[in-house]
């Protein structure tokens, strides 16, 4: 559907899909068959294929964490929320969303203290409290990833449809197909190594705007350039709440509700969403605290560098004719629907602006839909096809089972995205109402690995009061404040804000209150849930040949040592060699005692020093003190964002390559023996 933006063809719309698309698919087929020739990690496991082997370093965890929060809101609607509120916008986004990535380091750390073999949380939900919990919690997860993954499809298909004039509807089916592909194709590593190369192509595209808005471009230039623009925008369309109309303060009261709206739905939808806890899962036990650490540092530059680049221009160059809906201001729908970034992209730079921001989405898109497709196959596979239906699957059949339940929730998710589109739902209303639908499960989930004592029924009721409690709250105070419940009041700050807070903090005084009062007669022992998947562990059960004989495990119990019939034929073929150092890892312990309590520690001071500094340190002197940013004060806040920026890149791109020198020295020399012995 042609707009203001429209700058492409819609053969370009298309090509960016489904060619791009199709190429990783192919490129993962690749990497595919090298790893299952050259290395002991085999996607015909499903181990591997949805573990990846608990195996992957802290860069690359890092990597796809960055990935997985990437979602299109992270780069529409931080870009909407600095069109809407100024540099306030893109601090909130940011800071409200880092928190908890940093905080599930904490996590992390207890899933391998506590259950180091689960493929899912909701193993741990069932292991310690049955079934009725169980099932709650599945449904609490699926709601998470369904409200998740159609919410990437209908921001990216809204953006691309504004930039080509492409079908929504043809995008949000076609977005996910090629995902589909190379997930089937590669499982939970595949997802790593396309989250990496998508994040990569992330940076550079951010990079290039930044760079251009603030140094090259003839509209600003300048981050003193963008100052004056900035100023003269709130003298002539004043921010209602921001001290004096500005929009260079932290003083926006606004502002400061949509950070405490950000805090409590991302809250849900990462203690929640089962792709973080698979990175958790991946992840070798000694470096998991540090993965989520580096991953939070990295991902709060990607809305703070892009909104406060892309969102801010399109504030400063709304009365410029380059601007697309010049004379006239963007509509109240055009910045809900996140298409504030796609207005100053195409001002800024035209058909190469509207290209790069197509392809920055897509990246994003795919790489986040990828994370979600491999949570939701775990969940389906071992939560309700291996829990509930058939106990003493095989092997074969896990895997065939995760191959169709990713292709079932890519259609899911693109069917979702278009009853949303359907019925007027955009993206702004999606975000601001997620949290509430899902907040009441994020304390009992985080105690079922953390506190002992934490009953049954505590969990039970924290997660369904709190439900309710959200629900009701919003509902009424939209129907109190406005007079009315309509998508329009349903959508607004203040009802989202009242569903929000009552959900998340229900849960937790429900958990807590009926934990304390009606207590178990002990507390829980934690070697209950360290020995999920125990038994399973030993024989290698997730081999792809189920007539395998037994093997016995190596150290760390998580890949089976090779028989001797399997080392003697080790000697003949290349690609069974001794172990390289990614191999190495599914010897490693998984449960050093020692070290994870270091972790842990580690865990607790950083994430709570860092969220300290985020959330109160930084921000709330400047907002109480209602200071208005001087030219200077504000270039220096440019200069930061750019410097974090570098900061992510090397983090999310560098870091994962020089982890892995070593592997790539051994697979070239594998590669090079195989071909030469040809």
């Amino acid at each position: 559907m042609p707009s203001a933006a429209t700058t492409l063809p819609a053969s370009a719309g298309y090509g960016v899909v489904v060619g791009v698309g199709f190429f990783f698919a192919f490129v993962m087929m690749f990497i595919s068959y090298l790893q299952n020739r050259y290395t002991r990690f085999s996607t015909k496991q499903s181990e591997e294929f949805n573990t990846a082997s608990r195996s992957v370093k802290p860069g690359l965890i890092a990597s796809g964490i960055v990935s997985a929060w990437t979602w299109a809101a992270t780069l529409l609607q931080s870009s909407s929320v600095a069109y809407t509120y100024g540099v306030a916008g893109p601090f909130w986004y940011a800071a409200g969303a880092t928190v908890q990535i940093l905080i599930f380091s904490v996590l992390a750390c207890k899933v391998k203290q506590n259950s180091p073999r689960c493929h899912t949380f909701l193993e741990i939900i069932y292991t310690r409290y049955g079934a009725v919990a169980h099932v709650i919690f599945i449904f609490f997860a699926l709601v998470t990833n369904i409200l998740v993954g159609s919410q990437l499809l209908l921001g990216g298909s809204a953006v691309m449809a504004s930039l080509t004039g492409a079908n929504v509807y043809a995008a949000i089916f076609l977005i996910p197909a090629g995902v589909c592909l190379y997930v089937v194709l590669g499982g939970l590593r595949a997802t790593f190594l396309c989250d990496y190369s998508h994040t990569l192509i992330l940076m550079i595209i951010i990079l290039f705007f930044m760079f251009h808005a603030y140094a090259t471009s003839d509209l600003i230039g300048s981050p003193s350039k963008m100052y004056d623009l900035l100023v003269a925008a709130g003298e002539k369309m004043p921010v209602e709440g921001n001290k004096d109309g500005s929009y260079v303060t932290i003083k926006s009261n606004k502002g400061l509700v949509f950070g405490v709206i950000q805090l409590c739905a991302g809250s849900g939808t990462v203690f929640l969403d089962q792709a973080y806890w698979q990175r958790a899962i991946a992840s070798r036990p000694s470096t998991a605290v540090r993965a989520y650490i580096m991953g939070g540092i990295a991902w709060f530059a990607i809305p703070f560098g892009f909104s406060t680049t892309l969102g801010l221009a399109a504030v400063a160059l709304t009365d410029n004719p380059n601007f697309p809906t010049y004379p006239n201001k963007p509509t109240e729908s055009d910045i809900s629907a996140g298409l504030a970034a796609a207005f100053s992209a195409a001002a800024l730079l035209g058909k190469s602006g509207a290209a790069a921001l197509l392809v920055v989405l897509f990246m994003a898109v795919t790489s986040c839909a990828s994370a979600e497709l491999i949570a939701v196959s775990s969940i389906l596979t071992f939560d309700i096809y291996k829990t509930y239906l058939k106990p003493q699957a095989t092997p074969s059949s896990l895997i065939f089972v995760s191959h169709v339940c990713i292709c079932i929730f890519g259609l899911a998710m693109a069917i979702f995205a278009c009853i949303w589109d359907a019925i007027g739902i955009d993206l702004g209303w999606l975000y601001l109402v997620m949290g509430l639908l899902i907040g009441g499960g994020v304390f009992p989930c985080a105690f079922a690995i953390t506190w002992r004592g934490q009953t049954r029924m505590g969990c039970i009721l924290g997660a369904v009061v709190g439900f309710a409690a959200g629900i009701i709250a919003w509902l009424a105070t939209a129907k109190a404040l406005y007079g009315e419940l309509t998508l329009h009041t349903t959508g607004l700050q203040y009802p989202t804000l009242a569903g929000n807070l009552a959900a998340i903090m229900m849960g937790l005084i429900v958990t807590v209150v009926v934990s304390l009062a009606l207590p178990d007669p002990q507390p829980f022992d934690w070697e209950i849930t360290r020995a999920i998947n125990n038994a399973t562990a030993a024989g290698d059960s997730n081999s792809p040949d189920s007539a395998t004989p037994p093997q016995t495990v190596a150290a760390g119990g998580d890949e089976p040592e090779k028989s001797g019939n399997d080392m003697a034929k080790g000697d003949q073929d290349v690609a069974v060699h001794s172990a390289t150092p990614l191999e190495a890892a599914a010897t490693a312990p998984l449960d050093d005692p020692r070290s994870l309590a270091g972790a842990y520690k580690t865990a607790c001071i950083a994430s709570y020093t860092l969220s300290f500094i985020m959330v109160i340190l930084v921000p709330m002197p400047m907002f109480f003190s209602e200071y208005v940013f001087s030219k200077g004060f504000f270039t220096a806040w440019v200069v930061i964002s750019f410097l974090w920026v570098f900061t992510s890149t090397f983090i999310s791109t560098v870091l994962p390559v020089v982890e892995t020198l070593g592997f790539f020295k051994e697979l070239a020399g594998k590669m090079r023996a195989d071909l030469t012995r040809r």
